[in-house]
């Protein structure tokens, strides 16, 4: 919702009039008329909240449970949308982007972690992804609504903010009705409810050999009492460094760069405001779409194989972007119709691979990497630092783009380099690869990480928890 709020003039107007002013003045600097810090703050605080929530999110999974955990959450997103709809001072806003971020924190840790438990192996890379395909839905339908309210004077923005608390109670509802991951009752010592919810889930009775396995690795997991003693243990390594990597590598796609900000960045191209929500509205289109190509191919052609091609299509987009911008946008004035009906076009390109890769995999990866031992408390790294450098990305774009200009696209495109060499030497394939299963199969396997799994050190390491 907020990209299309920020771009609102009857919210610009109320909370932010120096903007509102720049932004009349025809003659303004294209890439610095929405620079502004509290502006950026109102979009930001949300990822600084998530990624304080997240660490609490990690202990409420490990003692409560994922599905208390998922209706923590549902209960943050309704407090936040009742903030942020009838704000009337800057600060309520940033109270209701907190809350909504304690939302955040909390689904992003429960919620992949809860989908990589349930699936069967053979469909867990898509079950997952689910969760990445709704997102997207929710952007998609973010922008509808912008469209829809970007008429609606003086308080079409408030009504923005305010439908966020529907997807809130869809999920306080859903949580309440929701099977709780075999998994993590087994891990709770509750083993006859744990293999009663497997069975449910799997809809047969003939669950012995998956219950075992997921027995003996809680088992295994109760040897540890310290997680984050664990964590900075030697073979530990490996699924820290992916799992965080993956995290920041997603964020320095510089995507959400793009739908954050993309109704700002079409108007500074020259698109009117209701036009630049609509392109806005295209890209969503294009995300919800292709993210279907991950959840198909992403247990049939592997990680890597979705990562490393998007890697290509994402440069040459980032990098056409770029120079478009840097030849025919200028300080003042705007660009042809036709060049920027062409960005539009390359914006949906690097949209599409991104949300058949980086997107989904991004959660999926580091959510089947970590033994059970260390998943919550892994998890919490990685989806912290996610959280922070989508913050820091948040806080920064509209200034970055003040100053950097048509170079910042130049700016993510070599991160996208950095990137796919990650994937080429680092990033191991784990298609197929039951998830208690990662370490042996995996981690051992592995040229580079091999060297960290020693199973003596594994072992030292259990006699030492």
């Amino acid at each position: 919702m907020t990209s299309g709020v920020t771009a609102m003039d009857d919210f610009l107007i109320k909370f932010f009039p120096k903007i509102h002013e720049r932004k009349l003045h025809a003659k303004e600097d294209n890439y610095c008329k929405y620079d502004d810090q509290m502006l950026q703050l109102f979009t930001s605080s949300l990822y600084l909240a998530a990624l304080v929530a997240s660490f609490g999110a990690s202990k409420a999974c490990t003692v409560f449970g994922r599905k208390p955990t998922i209706m923590v959450a549902s209960t943050f997103f309704l407090a936040g949308a009742g903030f942020s709809a009838g704000a009337e001072h800057k600060w309520m806003l940033i109270l209701g982007r907190i809350l909504f971020g304690f939302g955040v924190g909390f689904g992003n840790e429960a919620v992949p972690v809860f989908l990589s438990e349930i699936a069967p192996v053979q469909h867990r890379g898509a079950v997952n992804i689910l969760f990445q395909l709704f997102v997207t839905i929710g952007i998609f339908i973010a922008n509808l609504v912008n469209y829809s309210t970007s008429t609606v004077h003086p308080y079409g923005w408030r009504v923005s903010l305010g439908c966020a608390a529907i997807p809130g109670l869809v999920l306080f509802f859903g949580s309440i009705i929701l099977t709780e991951s075999p998994t993590s009752l087994v891990e709770r010592g509750k083993d006859t409810d744990g293999k009663a919810a497997l069975k449910k889930i799997r809809g047969v009775d003939e669950v012995d050999a998956e219950y075992e396995e997921i027995k003996k690795a809680c088992e295994l997991a109760k040897e540890v009492k310290q997680p984050l003693k664990k964590l900075m243990k030697r073979s530990s390594v490996p699924p820290m460094t992916i799992g965080i990597l993956m995290q920041i590598f997603q964020q320095l796609t510089g995507i959400n760069a793009i739908m954050f900000y993309a109704p700002v960045l079409f108007q500074t191209m020259g698109f009117k405001n209701d036009a630049s929500l609509l392109s806005a509205v295209i890209t969503g289109i294009v995300n919800v779409a292709s993210t279907f190509v991950s959840i198909y191919a992403v247990d049939k052609v592997g990680r890597r194989k979705l990562l490393l091609q998007a890697c290509v299509q994402m440069f040459i987009a980032q990098t056409s972007i770029g120079a478009i911008l840097l030849v025919h946008l200028k300080t003042t004035g705007t660009m042809n119709s036709g060049l920027a009906a062409v960005v539009v076009v390359l914006v949906c390109l690097y949209v599409m691979c991104f949300a058949w890769s980086w997107g989904p995999m991004g959660w999926l990866i580091p959510s089947e990497t970590f033994p059970l031992e260390t998943r919550t408390a892994g998890f919490a790294f990685a989806v912290s630092s996610n959280m922070f450098m989508t913050f820091v990305i948040a806080q920064a774009f509209l200034s970055m783009l003040c100053h950097m200009r048509a170079f910042i696209f130049f700016f993510f495109s070599a991160w996208i380099l950095v990137m796919g060499l990650f994937v080429v030497f680092l990033l191991p394939e784990t298609k197929g690869v039951p998830i208690d299963s990662i370490v042996e199969r995996v981690w051992k396997q592995h040229p580079v990480w091999e060297k960290f799994m020693d199973d003596n050190d594994d072992e030292k390491n259990r006699q030492i928890a």
